[in-house]
């Protein structure tokens, strides 16, 4: 009787680590320039909702995923990239980099976010914010900012923190954003002036678009150029600090989606962004981010209402064209 029992335990035993072994064997490799923060909160639904996947997540910096992509364009080692500026995909898109998907339910979301021949999906925007810490500005005697030319003042000298844009998309689609506004698509200069102006009063360029906002909110500095979300973040854990969306035109940028050509496990990507656009996947992300690109869902109570926030009508297109050539004359200019 005892022999029956054991063996019985010992079928068991082995039935739930064959199971265990079933569920975790389509492993995938995704990489995203998503926030830590926020992909710690998506994995906890992603591997609850896709328990047959292993799921291995490599965040990169938004310049260090391209170069890591371009390295490996033999050899791909990932096989999907999940968050990523459209304007980086949209280069990706020309290079051949990319095969196109359509996830299941991608007819539910706005059109102007899926690029045509789905080689990527758009799935949620963040907006250019300053995050302007109200202590040191009072301590410092200084004006609050409206905008990118209040930033000119010289009390600001040293106190103004701004991300690189060679390695972060937020500062990208910062400097991106003012060469449009100064005509940098008719093929006018006013804008590399002036960033050249705002480079005066520059403290330090950082490889994050976050940790500006973060800097600023410890004290370091008097105005962090990052973007919303992480704004109401410092806000919410009770720094003293205050959102500004420049009065010129707030530039933005979509996050989105893609299948990696030449991915070792196409089948298990398929799955992982089939559920990266899902009601279930988009409501997390709408607790960080400004909006999501499946209608319907709220923006965060926390952040200010999208029809308050002018935003600069950014040309991704143009963006990812003269993307390199901007970023060569930014590095010349400003990186000594």
């Amino acid at each position: 009787m005892k022999r029956k029992w054991w063996a019985l335990m010992v079928g068991f035993l082995m039935v739930g680590f064959l199971s265990g072994v079933v569920l975790a064997q389509e492993k995938v490799v995704v990489y995203t320039s998503l926030e830590t923060d926020e992909v710690a909160e998506y994995l906890k639904l992603a591997r609850k909702e896709l328990p047959t996947l292993d799921i291995h997540i490599i965040r990169l910096s938004t310049g260090e995923l391209g170069a890591r992509m371009l390295a490996e364009r033999a050899n791909p080692q990932a096989d999907l990239i999940w968050g990523w500026a459209v304007t980086n995909l949209e280069d990706f898109v020309t290079k051949g980099m990319l095969d196109p998907y359509k996830p299941k339910g991608v007819e539910k979301l706005e059109k102007r976010f899926v690029n045509p021949q789905f080689n990527y999906v758009g799935i949620d925007m963040y907006i250019a914010a300053f995050c302007v810490n109200t202590k040191v500005m009072k301590e410092k005697g200084l004006p609050m900012p409206k905008g990118w030319n209040d930033l000119l003042d010289p009390k600001f000298k040293g106190l103004i923190a701004m991300p690189n844009p060679a390695a972060s998309g937020t500062g990208f689609l910062q400097i991106s954003s003012i060469l449009q506004m100064y005509g940098a698509k008719e093929g006018k200069e006013d804008g590399w002036e002036f960033l050249k102006k705002l480079d005066k009063n520059m403290g330090q360029y950082i490889k994050s678009g976050s940790r500006p906002a973060k800097m600023t909110a410890s004290g370091e500095f008097a105005v962090g150029a990052s973007f919303d979300f992480v704004v109401a973040e410092q806000k919410k854990q009770g720094f003293p600090v205050e959102f500004v969306f420049p009065i010129e035109g707030a530039g933005y940028e979509v996050e989105a989606n893609a299948l990696l050509k030449g991915a070792k496990n196409v089948a298990a990507a398929k799955k992982f962004l089939d559920w990266a656009i899902s009601e279930g996947a988009m409501k997390e992300y709408s607790k960080f981010k400004y909006g999501v690109t499946l209608p319907g869902i709220p923006t965060r109570p926390d952040l200010p209402k999208l029809s308050e926030i002018k935003l600069y009508p950014m040309d991704f297109s143009w963006q990812a064209k003269n993307r390199d050539d901007i970023l060569k004359k930014w590095e010349t200019l400003f990186l000594k």
